[in-house]
């Protein structure tokens, strides 16, 4: 993994703060070790019956069809003390096959794989590298973790993961500020060409237990020099409890590109999403999404001739009999402008698709801290 000179020179300086609490007795203490695992296991049903091995090529999650198959199978190894922390998460399945396209060999069964250091004494400013999750979004590649089976269409398509430095600073218990340098648009290994590194924002801000608001950046290319056009990418999301049964997300995602290199003209993408939960009972509940993106000039989905004008709905249905294993089933529509989507007969503008799937999590933690 190689980092440019600007990620070492931060690294360095921000590592510099923290000397003089080399010596700390604190740093003695016995790190926590946990080991956590995760399996989804997937049927779709998707009724334009697409002929390819991929479903349909900008879904990267729960992506094929009339097959039973692994999403994702994950085991990760935690490390974590005051001053320090680590994991490694190495994965199987569809999604590290898809998602991970681009990177070479074993990288792409390389889910995490960082270290961390606390800078202060306060241990609330943090220097975290290496391939990080990404701080883009409010979905993650762990099904179990979001309210929806299949990801949202903004999701599949901005970064899972991210490979470089992250500095977080959290003042107190609302607010969490961080800034990232990165080797691109979700990659581990940087864009062979490309000799500049990207950099990424985050804010995120929790005034009660009910609400959280966040807002993330991301500034880079995903091209060679030679050809180098600048994107710049705003996340924007809230999820608040509105009751104890009912939570809701929205979502907002716009971003430009350079439509040519050094080019003062940029095209832009922009996505909506609504999502909202509804807890039936302890061991139900229901789902409802709505989304839309349009990404016209094919930056992130150069796909269609006309360009990406996708809405969608869909509803999900959940039953979860204890905390470790859920049971899901969602049925999902979409909606493009013009024949977009793969079928038996050729390119269609509707895509209608039911989904099933069981999932299980585990996690164990040893070693006590000594004091």
């Amino acid at each position: 993994m190689k980092f440019s000179f600007p990620v070492t020179a931060l690294a360095l300086i921000l590592f510099s703060l923290n000397l003089p609490a080399q010596t700390d007795s604190v740093w003695q203490e016995k790190p926590e070790l946990s080991i956590s695992g995760f399996l989804d296991v997937f049927y779709v049903y998707d009724f334009n019956q697409p002929q390819g091995a991929e479903r349909q090529p900008f879904f990267f999650n729960h992506n094929r069809h009339n097959e039973f198959n692994l999403n994702l199978g994950l085991l990760k190894f935690g490390l974590k003390q005051t001053k320090y922390r680590a994991n490694l998460a190495l994965q199987t399945g569809t999604y590290a096959n898809d998602n991970y396209a681009a990177e070479p060999g074993l990288l792409k069964n390389i889910n995490e794989a960082n270290i961390g250091i606390s800078l202060n004494a306060r241990n609330n400013l943090w220097l975290d590298a290496g391939v990080l999750p990404a701080h883009i979004g409010f979905e993650s590649a762990i099904s179990m973790d979001n309210m929806t089976l299949t990801r949202s269409i903004v999701a599949e398509n901005s970064p899972y993961f991210l490979t470089g430095a992250k500095v977080t600073y959290n003042p107190d218990d609302k607010w969490e500020f961080a800034a990232l340098i990165v080797n691109g648009w979700q990659r581990i290994q940087r864009l062979e060409g490309n000799s500049i590194p990207s950099f990424g924002t985050q804010v995120n801000y929790k005034p009660t237990e009910e609400i959280t608001l966040n807002w993330s950046t991301f500034i880079g290319t995903d091209d060679p020099d030679i050809e180098r056009r600048m994107r710049y990418f705003n996340n924007f999301y809230g999820i608040f409890k509105l009751t104890k049964k009912i939570k809701l997300i929205t979502g907002f995602d716009i971003g430009f590109q350079q439509v040519l290199s050094r080019s003062s003209t940029f095209d832009l993408w922009f996505v909506p999403t609504v999502i909202a939960q509804y807890s039936i009972k302890n061991r139900w509940k229901a789902a409802f999404r709505a989304e839309y993106y349009q990404d016209n000039t094919g930056i992130i989905i150069p796909l269609s001739e006309f360009g990406f004008r996708t809405s969608g709905l869909s509803f999900n249905l959940d039953y979860a009999p204890t905390e470790a294993v859920v049971y899901r089933f969602e049925s999902r529509w979409l909606n493009n402008r013009d024949s977009f989507f793969e079928s038996r007969r050729g390119p269609t503008n509707n895509n209608f698709v039911v989904a099933a799937s069981i999932a299980v999590k585990f996690s164990e933690m040893q070693g006590d801290k000594q004091e």
